[in-house]
């Protein structure tokens, strides 16, 4: 267990013992696995590349406690809670609010720390709510050795912990205020009289190497049949969005909204894919369906990590509407036993690619009978499915644990939802096609 130490003033001199992360975790910083692995291998980053200097410093794990704020700062101006934040910048704040990284530290995450040890959450934490701020507040809830017990420093919320991902996640170090180059018409960088006096941009907030250090295993991570559980930025910069300047940014912080949408959200995924349905009569007693799920615009696999999964199914529905008789199903994603030992599929799309499901079937030439095309999406199937053959061992979790358990999976179940439903009549004369396509 790694700890640090930083006296803050709160009414009076007092040291307050925070608990830091181990350096070593399953998701080592994609800035340091870059310079690992590739040109900076030797530890030297090239003088013109000031995006990585600026990622090894800002991303130097275990981060350092803010200390003590310095004497010009009020409460609000000092405080690491995201609504402080949102007092001046409603925008990012709200955005925020509606994303998946204010929900990183949730019953999915918790009930795992209730069974883990101190230095196996640490790992978790990394990304899940990387303060070392937030790791204290974790050390306190769950009383492991070495917590701190003494009173918080006033700029620290009782709720860090639990807000997640937060903004000084990113954006804060040592009481300093650090973004992208400022807009046409805003004030740009260290100017007095700023709050905060002012703050450091970078262009790193506007690269993608800022996004994989908790989006890309290094090299050596965990996976399996060769692949990383979590490849995310390789992905991309194989794909032909790198090339052409694509930033993750691009997509998922469109305009600089704090929104990272992703699979959860349908018409991010919608805008990423286009979606067919041809049925064509090849006889008077023989006809076919194809769907066809292309990514056109999204800059990795589809879906990426094993999480995921698209159920894709082609049916018939009887003339009065009301029968529905499944003619063939694929499943899209990554399929991993629950014990993350043993992979059965990966079906996943790569950029730019297709997935096609093609199914022949019997039908008259005087029938009335259309076929559909359903997509459904199950964001966290894997969590599903974990979380289930968990609570099928007998004994292994006491009452407490199995509640938070039965959160997370209701949780997880909730976020499924249908992509697209398309129907197209079965033509009547030999030859002729029907095509239906997804808006």
């Amino acid at each position: 267990m790694a700890e640090a130490e930083t006296r803050v003033n709160a009414g009076a001199r007092r040291t307050w013992i925070v608990t830091g992360i181990l350096l070593v975790g399953i998701a080592v910083a994609g800035v340091l696995y870059l310079h690992r692995r590739t040109a900076y291998a030797t530890g030297v980053i090239p003088g013109n590349d000031t995006v990585a200097r600026f990622l090894k410093r800002h991303w130097a794990y275990p981060l350092a406690p803010e200390g003590s704020p310095p004497g010009n700062y009020s409460s609000l101006t000092a405080s690491l809670a995201p609504a402080s934040c949102g007092r001046c910048h409603r925008k990012q704040y709200d955005d925020w609010r509606t994303s998946l990284h204010s929900h990183s530290v949730g019953p999915g995450l918790l009930w795992q720390f209730r069974i883990m040890n101190q230095m196996q959450t640490n790992k978790c934490m990394r990304c899940h709510a990387p303060l070392a701020e937030q790791k204290a507040l974790a050390a306190r809830e769950f009383r492991w050795p070495g917590h701190p017990s003494s009173p918080l420093p006033t700029y620290v919320s009782p709720d860090l912990f639990r807000r997640g991902l937060i903004c000084a996640g990113c954006h804060v170090r040592h009481h300093r205020r650090f973004g992208p180059p400022p807009l046409a018409g805003m004030p740009s960088g260290d100017k007095p009289g700023l709050p905060h006096g002012g703050f450091t941009s970078s262009k790193a907030f506007l690269d993608s190497r800022f996004c994989a250090g908790c989006h890309q295993f290094p090299a050596d991570g965990p996976g399996l049949n060769g692949k990383l559980f979590e490849d995310t930025y390789r992905e991309w910069r194989a794909s032909r969005f790198a090339a052409e300047g694509v930033s993750c940014q691009s997509c998922h912080m469109p305009n600089r909204r704090h929104l990272w949408r992703g699979i959860h959200d349908p018409a991010m995924v919608r805008q990423g894919l286009d979606i067919s349905l041809v049925v064509k009569r090849e006889s008077k007693s023989l006809a076919v369906a194809r769907a066809v799920i292309r990514s056109k615009a999204i800059g990795h696999d589809f879906p990426t990590y094993l999480v995921p999964k698209v159920k894709v199914t082609l049916y018939r529905l009887d003339p009065d509407g009301g029968s529905m008789h499944v003619l063939a199903r694929r499943i899209i994603g990554r399929t991993v036993d629950a014990t993350l030992t043993r992979e059965t599929a990966d079906t996943r799309i790569p950029p730019g690619g297709s997935s096609a499901l093609t199914t022949h079937f019997a039908t008259t030439s005087s029938s009335l009978a259309k076929v559909g095309l359903r997509i459904d999406v199950a964001p966290e199937e894997h969590y599903e499915r974990m979380i289930r053959y968990e609570m099928g061992q007998a004994g292994k979790y006491d009452r407490a644990t199995l509640a938070v358990m039965r959160d997370a999976l209701s949780g997880s179940v909730a976020t499924r939802y249908r992509l697209v439903r398309l129907v197209a009549s079965i033509p009547s004369r030999t030859g002729q096609s029907i095509r239906k396509v997804a808006n």
